[in-house]
């Protein structure tokens, strides 16, 4: 093949050549450029060289280093204006390679961290690290804050249980005067209730409450509310149960404001004749087992391996540690069938529950022949206060509860409960209470931690009856985001947890359930500052 461009540039011949000869010739116009193209060519490079410039400005402003020829700017802008990324996804890549690689390995003892992010970019302008130092520096940087975040929560939840467990003053106070008040006024001291309503105590017409409870104000709240949301308060007797050395403040306070028409009744531990520690051995041990007194008033945080446990953890462990797990009260409710031997139906309430709503109907409420009407804790929108089965109370490592029980099995709650006496008289439930609570201590409190709650589990397994959870909501003294509208259409609200509302540490937005029925108006209330 051949090829002949002509001397004017006006045409350029081919020919091949086969066994034959084949011409080809192409002619080339005349090189001319019209003013219409060069007014075009003129428009578009009018329209690209701002963009071109403002292009260039911008690389080069964000650029990190500088380029100073025109072949540096044409390899930063080339891949631009071609539609192309640039290096940065590259880089981004291998960043992200490096952190892998460091995820994995233990920051050294002796790697210096800086204080705060000032020092660290300070240090990075001086000692030019590489990306992998800055990467182990940033990993020690945030472990450091991890754990003394970690630290800083556990050290709230001490101060939090400490604040618990501790009387606040002026509820001392109130308690001091009132025992004062008992002892030199005869008002004080009169007869609760009077003689001629007497009767009414054991009289299963009229609707009765129990409240065993060492506080004074948490009583006259529990009682205030029922009363005061009753459509029958003239139907209503409270037995109030507390124990020797709060007896004559709580009986001044309920002598000295009546609440009539209801009536209420106030006895101390020690005037049940019966209640003696040869009937009740459980409780011997309890309270003077050196074991089990180094675990309620010992170091708190002994054998708690703070590194791998939750702070919800650790925070039910601090609950289940409360002195108030091996008080007699917290123990009596158990007895109640020989406390009120003439009584059928009674409803039992702990100290830390406000009534909204009439009660009357929960004697109503056909158990079936069981022995216990409670609200299951097991099912409900809220799974940290509604969803307890065995398995939370119970450890299930141990031999005699992974044979014995079933940990899937629901659990109810203590605190507001509608009880058949007649019918828990029938049954063993006492001494299945005794029994467990007896293996508990043997073995060292190794079968469950809290309270009274896991052997009354343990007890009742058969004889409770559940009832409509509006009766009963719990959670306010642990639950900080609790729905208020669900608080407002509750029965009974119940501040089971460490936040009481009479406490510091209360949830302000739910205190006001319960402070409304404080008397503020007393003088007893007033002189010792309650809640100010």
């Amino acid at each position: 093949m051949q090829l002949h461009i002509s001397r004017s540039m006006r045409s350029i011949t081919i020919s091949t050549n086969n066994g034959f000869t084949d011409f080809m010739m192409i002619k080339i116009a005349a090189r001319h450029i019209s003013y219409r193209t060069i007014f075009h060519t003129i428009l578009i490079l009018a329209f690209l060289l701002p963009f071109v410039f403002i292009l260039t400005a911008v690389v080069t402003l964000e650029g990190v280093n500088k380029c100073s020829s025109i072949d540096c700017l044409g390899r930063r802008l080339g891949p631009k204006l071609l539609g192309r990324g640039d290096d940065s996804e590259r880089y981004l890549t291998d960043f992200y390679t490096i952190l892998n690689q460091v995820h994995s390995e233990e920051v050294p003892d002796d790697l210096k961290l800086p204080d705060n992010f000032e020092q660290l970019v300070s240090e990075m302008k001086h000692n030019k690290y590489n990306t992998k130092e800055f990467a182990l520096i940033l990993k020690g940087m945030m472990e450091r804050s991890e754990k003394e975040i970690r630290e800083s929560k556990f050290q709230e939840l001490m101060n939090k249980h400490f604040a618990a467990t501790s009387i606040p003053k002026g509820i001392h106070c109130l308690s001091l005067r009132l025992t004062d008040e008992y002892s030199s006024n005869a008002h004080a001291r009169k007869q609760l209730p009077s003689p001629e309503l007497l009767p009414l105590l054991s009289d299963n017409s009229y609707n009765h409450f129990i409240v065993f409870t060492d506080n004074i104000l948490a009583a006259s709240v529990v009682v205030s509310s029922a009363v005061q949301s009753s459509l029958r308060p003239e139907k209503i007797v409270f037995h109030v149960i507390t124990d020797k050395k709060t007896y004559a403040g709580m009986h001044s306070w309920f002598a000295l404001n009546p609440i009539s028409p209801s009536i209420v009744e106030v006895k101390g531990v020690h005037q049940f004749d019966w209640l003696t520690r040869d009937n009740v051995p459980v409780l011997e041990a309890v309270e003077n087992l050196d074991g089990i007194r180094n675990y309620y008033h010992g170091n708190h945080v002994a054998g708690a391996n703070l590194s791998v446990t939750s702070p919800r953890l650790f925070a039910s462990k601090l609950q289940a540690r409360s002195p108030k797990y091996i008080s007699l009260l917290n123990h009596l409710r158990i007895y109640l069938p020989e406390l009120f031997p003439n009584l059928d139906k009674v409803v039992f309430l702990d100290d830390d529950i406000v009534i909204q709503r009439d009660l009357s109907p929960l004697w109503d409420i056909d158990l079936g022949g069981k022995v216990n009407g409670a609200v299951e804790t097991c099912k409900g929108e809220d799974s940290w206060v509604m969803g307890k089965t065995f398995k939370i109370y119970f450890n299930f490592s141990h031999p005699l509860v992974a044979k014995s029980l079933d940990p899937e099995e629901c659990a109810w709650a203590f605190g507001m409960n509608i009880f058949d006496l007649r019918a828990w008289r029938k049954t063993n439930i006492r001494e299945t209470y005794h029994s467990w609570l007896k293996e508990n201590l043997k073995s060292n409190l190794t079968l469950w931690k809290l309270g009274t709650l896991p052997p009354a589990l343990i007890a009742f397994r058969g004889y409770v009856h559940p009832i409509d959870p509006s009766w009963h909501m719990l959670g306010l003294g642990y639950q900080n985001n609790t729905c208020i509208e669900s608080v407002k259409k509750a029965a009974v609200i119940h501040y089971n947890g460490q936040a009481k509302p009479w406490l510091e540490i209360g949830y302000n937005h739910l205190r006001p359930f319960w402070s409304k029925y404080v008397n503020y108006s007393n003088d007893f209330v007033k002189n010792c500052h309650i809640l100010e």
